[in-house]
Formats: structure tokens, C-alpha cells, sequence
């Protein structure tokens, strides 16, 4: 351990963004940064650019929680969120990324724990990611 942190350095927290836009999935793991907060792990993330693909790494995975982006053209993170919601045993804590804020109620009827607002605000995306872990 280093001095002022109280976890180890080889503990993790696996965490996976799902976005068909690279440059977002990129600046959803640069505004979390390395620790999603104060005595919580290192982050290790895992991207996803497709629903199917992001489903089979949620279904063979041990995600502490997912970011999803509600923009994707293709299959939308809120179509996704309720797709794990009746396919998967167990879920990870939903971060859903919505342009609107009225999509809110959209988003946590899709599963999601919380909504964070588009263009991503670091702050708040890394606020939601440690208390969706913690």
C-alpha cells in the first residue's frame, strides 16, 4: 500500500463502459481517473462498442458497475440495462449517460442506479461511479 491510501495496490475495481463512440467511451475512463474515489481500488476498465458484446462480458464478468451510454444508435444503453434486467441472474449497479434530462425516468426504468448528464461533467460521472461502488 502507499502512504494515505488504505486498499493495495493489486485490488481492483473492474468496471465496463459500454458506448458505440470511442471518444466517449475514452473520456468516461479519463473523467473517472485512476480511483473513483478516496480509499476505493484502482480502476480497471473494459470497453464494449457493441450491446452483444458488451452483454457477454457482463455475463462472464465480475463488473462492480457499468457505465452505458443512452445515446448508442444501434441498441441503446437503456435498451441494454433492461435486457441484463431480465437475462442476468445478477447486475451491476447501471451509471446510464443521457443527453436529456427528462430521459431520466426512461433510464431508471431501464435499470439504471443513477443519471449522469451528457457532455460528461468529470465530477459527477466519478461521484457516481464511487457510490455506485461503495
Amino acid at each position: 500500500m502507499t502512504q494515505g491510501d488504505d486498499v493495495a495496490d493489486t485490488d481492483y475495481l473492474d468496471l465496463l463502459v459500454y458506448s458505440e463512440d470511442s471518444a466517449l467511451r475514452e473520456a468516461v475512463i479519463s473523467a473517472v481517473g485512476s480511483r473513483p474515489g478516496k480509499g476505493l481500488p484502482r480502476a480497471r476498465w473494459t470497453e464494449a462498442a457493441t450491446a452483444a458484446g458488451a452483454q457477454d462480458k457482463i455475463h462472464h464478468g465480475n463488473f462492480a458497475a457499468i457505465v452505458l451510454d443512452a445515446e448508442t444508435t444501434k441498441v441503446s444503453g437503456m435498451v441494454l440495462a433492461k435486457t441484463l434486467e431480465q437475462e442476468e441472474d445478477t447486475v451491476p449497479p447501471v451509471i446510464m449517460l443521457v443527453a436529456r434530462p427528462q430521459d431520466e425516468w426512461l433510464a431508471r426504468f431501464s435499470g439504471a442506479m443513477t443519471c449522469v448528464a451528457l457532455p460528461i461533467d468529470p465530477r459527477e460521472l466519478q461521484e457516481a461511479v464511487a457510490g455506485a461502488v461503495a
